[in-house]
């Protein structure tokens, strides 16, 4: 079995959200996958807006380009976070495959998912693990 390679783009104020995935990914039997997001506990650190935009999105491409999928957790604040817009559009240039996932017990997603996602799925292992294989 080949694990997949997935970046998870997510908000690291609602990392709760994103360590759930993970786990959920993790205990899911006939499935292995490799985490290249952008890790909370390594945040980038340099002065300057500007300067911390074009590193952020230096980062994001250097984890990104390993992946085979770019996972979405489409909560409502994912329109309010700037890095995870910046994360979605070098995704779509990239031409990697978006996946957007609803938030557990969510009924919508973001404007953001409809616009960059190829795929929209519940927070159900079996379709988040069926829209990866399908993805990569």
């Amino acid at each position: 079995m080949n694990a997949k390679s997935l970046f998870i783009s997510h908000s690291w104020r609602y990392n709760e959200e994103y360590e759930r995935l993970t786990d959920l990914l993790t205990n899911r039997g006939y499935f292995s996958f490799k985490d290249y997001s952008v890790p909370k506990d390594d945040p980038i650190s340099i002065f300057g807006k500007t300067a911390y935009e074009r590193k952020l999105r230096e980062g994001i491409v250097n984890q990104m380009k390993f992946c085979d999928v770019v996972i979405l957790i489409a909560g409502k604040y994912v329109t309010y976070s700037d890095s995870i817009q910046m994360e979605l559009q070098v995704a779509s240039e990239m031409g990697k495959p978006i996946l957007a996932i609803r938030p557990y017990g969510a009924s919508q997603t973001t404007s953001l998912a409809e616009i960059y996602a190829d795929r929209i799925v519940n927070w159900n292992s079996d379709s988040i693990v069926e829209a990866i294989r399908d993805l990569s």
